[in-house]
């Protein structure tokens, strides 16, 4: 039987094994991303209606004619998405809601600085809810200026009885001159980014918005948005609200 003496001589010049108690560090690298719930049903409902209704006012603002009637109908039903998305954006799921994706200066400091938080980019990066701001805001202005306006080529929106002709002569410019040039800078811009992070950055944001999960590594992994019966059932109440209330004030 061996001694202490012999271990001691037998075992001379061989690394000690890591202690128990201090297991090297793991790689996250190397681990599978997980599936984090993003985007609610809502809000992706929100985001493709939206983009099929702008491309809809586009097309029919373009062809004029007989498509000026499905023009103000579309403009109708994108103003109640927008009214839709502005409840949203307090009572929705944890990254629909602005405060987390306000572009705040700290936030956007750390993540042009390369230093981003995980929850500066589980939603909306700063910059991309710069954007997203910029974007609620022109469609919006859109939105009024086409109600009130007078194109005199046959179409009157349904409130130009209520603004002065100056007003609505200016309206009108704005609608179908700077806003609709302004607009498609915009819509560039965000599939420039989406382009930049797909074959830059490698992150599908396209996927996200489809099926609502993010795949995040472990170690940047955040909370998920609420995205159940109860949730859904709320965002349909407060779209069919907000459809009423313009469908009222329009007169349609």
């Amino acid at each position: 039987m061996p001694t202490v003496a012999t271990e001691v001589g037998l075992h001379r010049g061989v690394p000690a094994a890591l202690p128990a108690q201090a297991p090297a560090r793991e790689d996250t690298a190397a681990l599978p991303v997980v599936r984090v719930r993003v985007w609610d049903l809502p809000t992706r409902l929100f985001h493709w209606l939206l983009a099929a209704g702008v491309g809809g006012l586009v097309l029919s603002g373009r062809a004029g004619g007989a498509w000026i009637d499905w023009h103000a109908r579309l403009g109708s039903l994108v103003l109640a998405l927008l009214l839709f998305r502005l409840v949203w954006g307090v009572f929705g799921g944890r990254w629909s809601r602005f405060a987390s994706f306000l572009p705040t200066p700290s936030r956007l400091r750390r993540y042009l600085a390369g230093g981003a938080k995980p929850d500066d980019e589980a939603g909306h990066s700063p910059l991309g809810g710069l954007s997203v701001l910029a974007m609620l805001g022109l469609l919006l202005a859109q939105v009024a200026t086409g109600m009130v306006s007078d194109d005199g080529g046959g179409f009157t929106g349904p409130l130009n009885a209520q603004v002065s002709a100056a007003v609505a002569e200016a309206a009108t410019r704005l609608h179908k001159d700077y806003g609709q040039w302004l607009l498609l800078g915009l819509v560039l811009l965000h599939v420039a980014a989406i382009l930049f992070y797909r074959v830059v950055r490698k992150r599908r944001l396209l996927q996200a918005m489809l099926d609502g999960d993010k795949r995040l590594a472990p170690d940047r992994l955040v909370a998920a948005s609420r995205d159940d019966t109860g949730s859904r059932t709320a965002a349909g109440v407060v779209f069919a609200v907000s459809l009423a209330a313009v469908l009222l004030v329009v007169g349609l």
